[in-house]
């Protein structure tokens, strides 16, 4: 069977309710890495995604470090995370706009403009002719690269993949964001005591044109699309929100993604520099370590998800994995103690891959095709409140402290999501398992014990 057999349709068929057959992985190795033994044009993404957000990975860490050596202040470093993540807001037009034109041509572009970017960076840095507000905006040209290119990264993996393989293709995309949060900020940290800022700025930079080289290949693909040329945009983005706001699931999924993204990836976005320094007094090798100890972490949970294959209870494993990864941050906090803070910070990575990994997953699931570029777009925007959140963060980092903000917000998560649980256990129920069709309302399930 091709590749091209295993792809969405740009119309929901009976075809989308078929299990499509792909050959037996023989052992654990290859049920992990299923996708990429199947879907070659899948393959040469990932591999660019791992050198994209190795470059991400890099000038998150030092960018941030540079931020709070210069002011010494976390409110300075809650303004730079804001300036870095407010293209994030920028998401439902993102996502229309994925749906609307060529999505691996805008990754290309994407990797072009933030590889000119961190380049300057690199060189202002190395002429000492950087300041606070060159950093803020800075971050702020980065994140137009990274943020509206996200829906486009999102739905190409439906694209290249079929319906039974999104958990194991997503969980090796969160694989990815795992093996450069080990990578980049390790090599971060050594490379700022070592050689410099600059340095390692220049090594993000080269990373990213990496990334476009390993994704050149398929420049002239052809994928698929939500929308006409000629459909008026503010229909586009009107559907997408509709697709959203008519499904309970859906809906559900967004809820928890904009908990989580208001709570605690702020603070670990943008202020592990902080508790690094003042909770825990590290260098800058040690913020390096625990950030690689998150990613490890991280990484062995994604290996485990992606070995599930198409498992069931998708709903339940986000929900509940969340809930923990809330409850351990907030004994995170309460730690001043290195090494326990380095076990802590590895059970975080592992049990916040349910989330990182499944998010995504059950909402390409949840929607017809020919709207996940706007969903994803959607999604995005839920994540852009980080730069708002960053803010109120730090804000109540100057005033009570980082550790004891990460304490209230690890506990407020949790909370939240036991509510959740109990208001809609459909989610917990839900799998998605080949099967499922598209409804205008939410989903139904056409396979009695699916």
């Amino acid at each position: 069977m091709t590749e091209s057999d295993h792809s969405f349709t740009s119309e929901t068929t009976s075809d989308d309710c078929a299990v499509r057959k792909l050959s037996r992985p023989r052992g654990l190795g290859d049920r992990i890495a299923s996708s990429l033994i199947h879907y070659p044009r899948f393959r040469l993404l990932w591999i660019s995604n791992l050198f994209f957000f190795a470059g991400v990975w890099t000038q998150t860490l030092v960018l941030g470090w540079l931020v709070f050596e210069i002011t010494h202040s976390p409110f300075a470093v809650a303004i730079f995370t804001a300036a870095r993540l407010s293209p994030m807001m920028l998401g439902p037009v993102s996502g229309a706009i994925s749906d609307r034109f060529d999505r691996v041509r805008l990754l290309l572009i994407a990797c072009c403009w933030a590889f000119g970017v961190v380049s300057l960076l690199a060189l202002l840095v190395a002429l000492d002719a950087i300041s606070f507000v060159g950093l803020v905006f800075g971050g702020f040209c980065i994140g137009l690269a990274q943020s509206p290119s996200q829906p486009a990264r999102f739905t190409l993996v439906a694209d290249f993949v079929g319906r039974e393989s999104l958990s194991n293709a997503n969980a090796l995309n969160s694989i990815v964001t795992n093996i450069t949060q080990v990578v980049g900020p390790a090599l971060g940290g050594v490379m700022i005591a070592a050689f410099g800022a600059a340095t390692a700025l220049s090594i993000s930079a080269l990373w990213y044109f990496i990334a476009l080289l390993v994704l050149w290949p398929v420049r002239n693909v052809k994928t698929r699309r939500g929308a006409e040329a000629g459909e008026n945009f503010r229909a586009l983005l009107a559907s997408g929100f509709r697709a959203v706001l008519s499904n309970q699931l859906v809906s559900s999924v967004l809820l928890v993604t904009f908990a989580a993204n208001i709570l605690l990836w702020p603070i670990y976005q943008g202020f592990m520099p902080v508790i690094a320094k003042e909770h825990l007094g590290l260098s800058p090798e040690g913020l390096g370590l625990l950030l690689a100890c998150s990613g490890g972490g991280g990484l062995i949970g994604s290996l485990v998800i992606a070995s599930l294959g198409d498992f069931r209870f998708k709903g339940g494993l986000f929900l509940v994995g969340t809930a923990i990864w809330g409850t351990l941050w907030a004994l995170f906090a309460l730690s001043s103690w290195g090494a326990f803070s380095f076990v802590m910070m590895s059970l975080i990575g592992f049990t916040a891959a349910p989330f990182a990994v499944l998010q995504t997953t059950l909402m390409l699931m949840m929607t017809e095709p020919k709207v996940q570029g706007r969903v994803m777009g959607i999604q995005e925007l839920t994540i852009g409140v980080m730069p708002l959140a960053s803010i109120v963060i730090g804000e109540g980092a100057e005033r009570v402290g980082i550790a004891n903000v990460a304490l209230i917000n690890g506990v407020l998560l949790a909370l939240f999501l036991a509510l959740l649980a109990v208001r809609v256990p459909a989610l917990l129920r839900y799998s998605g398992r080949p099967g499922w069709r598209f409804g205008t309302a939410g989903i139904c399930d056409l396979r009695k014990g699916s």
